[in-house]
């Protein structure tokens, strides 16, 4: 499949506008995913022998395999029910916002298929929490899906920076209950004064807020808590991945996903006039590096979501022998097509076995 990807239908995608040929990928996907035997079909012909892989267990959360579809993909959670159909062991909807946006003016979506990389400057856009809670209303809920399904949350654009934990809460108070696990995005380069929730003063306040919220789930409405995982940017330097573990800490966070895009241009990039975050291969040291150093700073204990410039098996191992209990992709399933996810749970399964 992935030759046929690559000969076939990787050309007249990218004859197309990059986001119109995003936007073709989701509606196949969309359509997939309404043909439930179609989806049991692909998904029994790639699912892994129990010989020879073991499911990972993270956040107190089971996952057939290690390799998740990140967020970006599906911002509106309209195709992830076809996600396990395509090998995925996890599937990340979103980003969504408590408000509905349409992001940044178009094109806002650039292809550099020499460096198998990405720049985007999307900006969130997506149809809100409101309207992305009614559209899971009716699914399978958490504990009973094929797939975890984890939700990423993001800032509105509109909304003060000071005001951000309510807009955040806005979010996670509609949504934790279709969530098996939940993101705060707090690393996004196209949102303006996003990346300040990073800083240790405004971290804690969006923590407290969220797990307080999480808190009193369970207390008052005796609902299952949600994990609660970080998303951070890889243009942090390492003392500022000290304070943001040492918040993390604190509030007894879940997990961290490393990494989000970069703002920073390497290599042929330096003559790149585009702004946005830049995604792809050669994201990939700088992600695997900032992994391996949140696992040793941890001692290994906090679960770690591995994501930036996976294009192959030998990229996504990096990513785990670094420390990631888990692994996404988006980028390299631009370049390597619909059963990249498989393809690289079935090398790392052959792998561990090895």
């Amino acid at each position: 499949m992935g030759a046929i990807y690559e000969k076939i239908i990787r050309p007249f995608l990218f004859r197309l506008e990059s986001e119109r040929a995003h936007e073709v990928a989701v509606h196949s996907m969309v359509f997939l995913g309404r043909i439930a035997p179609a989806c049991r079909m692909l998904e029994a012909l790639g699912r892994l022998s129990p010989r020879s892989f073991r499911p990972v267990e993270a956040f107190g959360l089971r996952f057939p395999n290690a390799v998740g579809l990140a967020a970006g993909f599906d911002k509106n959670a309209c195709a992830w029910p076809a996600a396990s159909a395509l090998g995925f062991g996890h599937v990340e909807i979103g980003t969504v916002t408590a408000l509905a946006q349409p992001g940044n003016p178009r094109p806002r979506v650039f292809r550099y298929p020499a460096q198998e990389a990405v720049i985007n400057r999307m900006g969130f856009n997506n149809q809100g929490s409101e309207a992305v809670a009614a559209r899971l209303t009716g699914h399978p809920r958490p504990g009973h899906r094929r797939i975890p399904l984890g939700i990423n949350l993001g800032k509105s654009k509109v909304a003060d920076i000071e005001k951000a934990s309510e807009d955040y809460l806005a979010s996670f108070g509609r949504l934790a209950d279709h969530a098996d696990y939940v993101v705060l995005n707090v690393s996004s380069p196209n949102t303006p004064g996003l990346r300040q929730l990073q800083d240790a003063s405004r971290l804690r306040e969006l923590l407290s807020a969220i797990t307080h919220a999480n808190l009193d789930r369970t207390l008052t409405a005796g609902k299952a808590r949600v994990p609660i995982l970080l998303k951070i940017s890889p243009d942090l330097g390492f003392s500022q991945i000290d304070e943001v573990l040492a918040v993390i800490s604190d509030y007894r966070l879940d997990g961290v996903i490393a990494t989000n895009t970069t703002l920073a241009r390497p290599g042929a990039f330096s003559r790149v006039s585009e702004t946005g975050g830049l995604s792809g291969a050669p994201l990939r040291r700088r992600s695997t590096e900032i992994v391996g150093y949140l696992s040793r700073s941890t001692g290994g204990r906090l679960p770690i979501i591995g994501v930036g410039g996976i294009t192959d098996v030998t990229s996504a191992a990096e990513k785990l022998d670094a420390g990631a209990t888990l692994v996404q992709v988006y980028t390299g399933m631009i370049y390597r097509g619909p059963f990249f996810g498989a393809t690289l749970a079935r090398g790392l399964s052959d792998r561990q076995r090895r």
